[in-house]
């Protein structure tokens, strides 16, 4: 672990006066998935209460548009730039524009890659990766002479966070594979991390091997219900084991059901909020410090990481609905 000192770029572009309250451009790359637009919602109360403006922009996955979006911010004036990549290595260009402007970078969730990023602020995403993995290592059976099958939905390609949780994966899975105990019976990217991408995967597993596989390792809550939905047409619900991440509403009910396995529960509210007040910070020239680094390519990026809990059917009271995060009634039914 390093310790390290951000300081901002930023302060109003040149030839303007110093604004009464810092302007902050969020550039997102979807609002589609529900998970994004609690993000935003926190990042937006967050900033509001620190006495900053937030000015959201949501580019539909569209990388053109999204960098698109960035130049309207900073033709709009913003004091410091927030970016969800949709693909880490075309936002790049969104760095090199914001810094030509005298604009500070934060890179939220997804790490932007080869760029010279300010500052990065997301859960520990390899250990995401590990967490997943581990879940099913520790509850499914798996010897030489019966290994453990596992379908791998992968997320969008495009995504470093990808990278990031097979890596975590891969530790865990690696030594296994190479002892005959774990066998990667198919692996596969879906695109855009879209369900549908997902659900063509396991589809295509299911044609290939019909039955034969005990897990889904499936990246995100999004990927595990077209995962679901493909083994929900083929007899295989509850007989196969598929994981998540996000603690979506919609995953937690079907792990309070017993329909997905686990889920990762990120605490995305203090995410949000600790982004929007570092955003603040960068916007107004004040110093940050960063206990980690992560290195995107370029430069080792300063960062700030917040580690991910497991969410079982277990202990989904001790966990999202103690925290408030999900109500027992949103996630029960009444």
């Amino acid at each position: 672990m390093t310790l390290g000192l951000v300081l901002a770029r930023g302060g109003a572009p040149a030839g303007e006066a110093k604004r009464a309250r810092p302007r902050i451009g969020l550039s997102l790359d979807t609002l589609k998935e529900a998970r994004w637009q609690g993000d935003r919602d926190a990042f937006v109360k967050r900033a509001g209460e620190l006495g900053a403006d937030v000015v959201v922009q949501s580019a539909n996955s569209d990388d053109v548009k999204q960098v698109a979006d960035v130049k309207a911010l900073l033709t709009s004036g913003i004091d410091a730039l927030v970016v969800v990549a949709h693909d880490g290595a075309a936002m790049g260009e969104a760095v090199r524009l914001a810094h030509a402007s005298g604009v500070p970078v934060l890179s939220y969730d997804r790490l932007i890659r080869d760029a010279d990023v300010d500052l990065f602020v997301s859960c520990d995403n390899v250990r995401v990766g590990i967490k997943q993995a581990a879940y099913l290592v520790e509850h499914l059976p798996h010897t030489r002479e019966k290994p453990l099958r596992i379908v791998r939905v992968l997320g969008a390609r495009t995504d470093y966070n990808v990278h990031q949780f097979k890596q975590g994966q891969d530790s865990v899975l690696g030594p296994l594979l190479e002892r005959g105990e774990v066998k990667l019976v198919f692996d596969d990217w879906a695109e855009d991390w879209k369900p549908e991408a997902a659900k063509r995967i396991v589809n295509a597993a299911i044609t290939q091997h019909g039955d034969g596989f005990d897990a889904v390792l499936a990246a995100n809550d999004g990927t595990a219900g077209g995962a679901i939905q493909a083994l929900e047409e083929e007899g295989l619900t509850g007989k196969v084991v598929v994981t998540g991440q996000d603690a979506d509403l919609v995953a937690l009910q079907r792990v309070a059901r017993g329909v997905q396995a686990m889920t990762i529960y990120k605490p995305l509210r203090t995410l949000a909020g600790k982004g929007a007040e570092l955003a603040v910070k960068l916007a107004t020239g004040m110093p940050i410090v960063a206990r980690d680094e992560v290195d995107n390519g370029a430069r080792k990026v300063p960062a700030v990481l917040f580690d991910v809990t497991v969410v079982t059917r277990e202990n989904l009271r001790e966990t999202v609905i103690a925290d408030g995060f999900a109500s027992e009634q949103a996630v029960y039914g009444p």
